[in-house]
């Protein structure tokens, strides 16, 4: 397995007590929290299902459209005993909530983030026997919750297994594939299966994957050589009746909840050209670069956005994306939905109709 992303490390708890032997190949180590899943019963299930009108409208007032939102307290507002005794409860909990419902600071103040951190490399070193192999799986370049914080089930107690090994890739790099396994700086791997789990190319990944063109033949991957510019996440100037869902610049969070309410504003769009007899629709040089610069300043003071990670941006395993983006709205989801209401209410008078 190369890899311990998210979709590396689901793997790695599921197959490791299926296989002979698993050889992990890490090259960033990433913090993880239990997501505490089990089977849910027939009456659990009904329950849920008729709690869903509930559960829309939590997360529909949220920051990010969880059914979590930030703690309002500071990490230093309340006393050492109380902060771990927090932390106790958030890492014993179902869901995102030590990533989306702890304190309001852990994610802009480093003294704050050193607190959660400091928190869940003690429970790394709890659940991990050996205390070398533990090391190397407490993250070192980034804090907690900096990056997309993924969730398992058991996957630090597989590295007690006799059949696992973790093998440090910043210590001994891959130097290349061989027709047995994987050659290392240090040894020659011979393997029946090689998984990766090395990532993707996020956010505008899959738009460079196509030849999009605008006006006059522009080639938005072009456009975007310096990073996304865009007009509300929603349009990009000069491509005219372009509209993307979920793209670069908008409130990301929960994305069923949040891709639901870019096709609502889109579908919105569309059923008012319909109607006014319009079949040019363009964002303005002014409108994308007005909401660029404001989801730049956002972003301003976030520590995540000072780690590399694909949401800076930041692939490692992808040419030219190297530099580090602003690629998110970062506000809340209130907050990008008021502003986007706002212009349907007014008519899309900030864009270009014909």
């Amino acid at each position: 397995m190369i890899g311990t992303g998210a979709t590396g490390i689901q793997t790695i708890q599921t197959i490791a007590g299926e296989v002979g032997h698993l050889t992990v190949f890490q090259r960033t180590a990433n913090w993880a929290a239990p997501l505490h899943n089990g089977k849910i019963d027939a009456e659990t299930q009904g329950r849920i299902k008729a709690g869903y009108p509930e559960i829309f409208a939590r997360c529909k007032e949220t920051f990010a459209c969880f059914v979590h939102t930030p703690d309002p307290r500071g990490a230093f507002e309340v006393s050492e005993q109380e902060r771990e005794a927090f932390y106790e409860k958030l890492y014993g909990e179902r869901g995102f909530g030590i990533w989306q419902g702890n304190f309001k600071d852990i994610l802009i103040d480093r003294a704050a983030n050193a607190t959660i951190s400091d928190f869940v490399a003690r429970k790394i070193r709890e659940r991990v026997k050996d205390p070398k192999v533990a090391e190397m799986l407490i993250p070192t370049n980034h804090g907690f919750g900096t990056r997309r914080l993924p969730l398992e089930t058991f996957y630090y107690e597989v590295y007690n297994r006799d059949n696992v090994e973790l093998v440090d890739l910043k210590a001994t790099p891959i130097e290349r594939m061989t027709p047995e396994g994987i050659r290392t700086t240090e040894k020659d791997y011979t393997f029946d299966i090689i998984i990766y789990a090395t990532g993707f190319d996020a956010i505008t990944g899959s738009f460079d994957k196509i030849d999009i063109r605008g006006a006059h033949g522009a080639r938005l991957k072009q456009k975007w050589t310096h990073g996304p510019e865009t007009y509300l996440g929603l349009m990009v100037d000069g491509f005219p009746n372009m509209m993307m869902l979920m793209g670069p610049h908008t409130a990301l969070g929960n994305i069923p909840r949040s891709i639901e309410y870019s096709v609502d504003w889109v579908t919105g769009l569309l059923r008012f050209a319909q109607d006014k007899g319009l079949t040019f629709l363009d964002a303005t040089p002014e409108g994308t670069a007005g909401w660029t610069d404001h989801v730049k300043a956002l972003g301003v003071g976030l520590l995540s956005n000072e780690v590399d990670s694909w949401m800076t941006g930041i692939n490692r395993n992808v040419e030219g994306k190297q530099t580090r983006i602003v690629a998110r709205y970062s506000g809340s989801a209130p907050a990008y939905r008021e502003r986007c209401d706002a212009v349907a209410a007014g008519g899309y008078a900030e864009l270009n109709l014909a």
